[in-house]
């Protein structure tokens, strides 16, 4: 299911820390920071943060700017972005200023912490999530009973821990303030293991003031039949590359990208390349490869369509090339029409070899825009 855009923001020290362990906040943003994140706010229709936040800072969580409040009105959004914290206790404190200020709330929580958020009289919307918090379960009612498309993540280390350690974060801004906490007890902004699959992509740098704000991108696939926020850019980028594609009355214009496990780009391809009249996406890809690749076997390979179980031009379809690549992952965004070969099945083909493919239908239309002139 389509979930929001999810983007995780957080201020920290130059050695990790997000705060120290005395009584009062540590303000590690600029004033002018400070008003970035307060644009960044205006922009999105829901901000998180966990119950652990509440307790610790007891943020109020509001959209500051007067100007930027009025804009959101004349967009017919409301004035402030949805408030959403999450608790798997549901001990939560209702005179907190993020219950009392602001627009909207809603409690994410498990079952037995709902019927003990309820008891609070808290004048928020409480989801209870199943006996455990399930971020996709988050994501997806966000999403779908919501309205979000745009979340932002203000904290904490655990919650940005765990978008990340699930693939579900679409990218980071980190501020980085010139100051050393030094003390082990304090906060760290990510917990042991936050990130395995491999390095983030580095967006942006920007000096604010004595900070510098740093956008980063992840960029590993996810694992097994879980797609990731990486999974959803990757297929966006196959998706361009059909449209670079050669027109042509009699074949598809596809696009695929192959991905080590650590996002690392291995090569990409799109049918008809190099002026090759019958080459495939998946197979112009895979062909710039070593076949002795260690990295295939843990490879995944994006393609707009579906790879092809049958075909006439080459002795074997692109199923088979990515079998016999050794690939064991695919994600792809539309099932092949009857348009020139009838129950084309070759996600079938390559699930019955054991290989987790992956499809996602909300890229359904951009994968078929450079093909309406063959399925109407």
């Amino acid at each position: 299911m389509p979930y929001p855009y999810v983007l995780l923001s957080a201020a920290v020290s130059l050695d990790g820390y997000l705060d120290d362990t005395s009584p009062e906040r540590l303000l590690l943003s600029s004033p002018a920071d400070f008003d970035r994140v307060d644009e960044v706010r205006a922009s999105v229709d829901a901000i998180l943060i966990g119950a652990g936040t509440i307790r610790a800072d007891n943020p109020r969580l509001l959209v500051y700017s007067a100007e930027r409040r009025h804009a959101r009105v004349a967009a017919g959004q409301p004035e402030y972005p949805l408030k959403v914290t999450v608790s798997g206790s549901g001990d939560l404190d209702p005179a907190a200023n993020f219950w009392h200020t602001g627009g909207e709330k809603v409690v994410y929580t498990t079952d037995k912490g709902a019927r003990r958020t309820q008891a609070l009289g808290i004048a928020a919307d409480v989801v209870p999530l199943g006996p455990d918090l399930d971020w996709r379960r988050l994501l997806t009612h966000l999403h779908d009973e919501r309205g979000v498309r745009r979340l932002m993540v203000e904290g904490g280390g655990t919650i940005h821990t765990q978008l990340l350690q699930q693939g579900l974060a679409d990218e980071l801004q980190l501020v980085l303030a010139p100051l050393l906490v030094g003390d082990p007890d304090a906060p760290r902004l990510f917990g042991p293991g936050a990130y395995q699959g491999g390095r983030l992509r580095l967006t942006e740098t920007r000096r604010i003031e004595d900070v510098v704000l740093m956008r980063y991108e992840p960029t590993a696939p996810g694992t097994g039949p879980l797609p990731s926020a990486a999974d959803r850019r990757w297929l966006a980028l196959a998706c361009e590359l059909a449209a670079q594609c050669p027109p042509s009355e009699t074949a598809f214009s596809v696009g695929a990208v192959i991905v080590a496990a650590d996002g690392t780009e291995l090569a990409r391809g799109h049918s008809r390349e190099a002026g090759d009249p019958v080459v495939h996406a998946e197979e112009a890809a895979l062909a710039k490869l070593d076949p002795a690749d260690p990295r295939l076997a843990t490879a995944t390979v994006y393609s707009s369509l579906e790879p092809c179980a049958r075909r006439a031009s080459r002795p074997k379809p692109c199923a088979r090339l990515i079998l016999d690549a050794g690939v064991r992952r695919v994600v792809t965004a539309w099932r092949e029409p009857d348009t020139f070969v009838t129950a084309a099945d070759g996600n079938g083909l390559l699930a019955a070899e054991g290989v987790d493919v992956v499809v996602l239908p909300e890229y359904a239309e951009r994968a078929q825009a450079p093909n309406l002139h063959l399925t109407g």
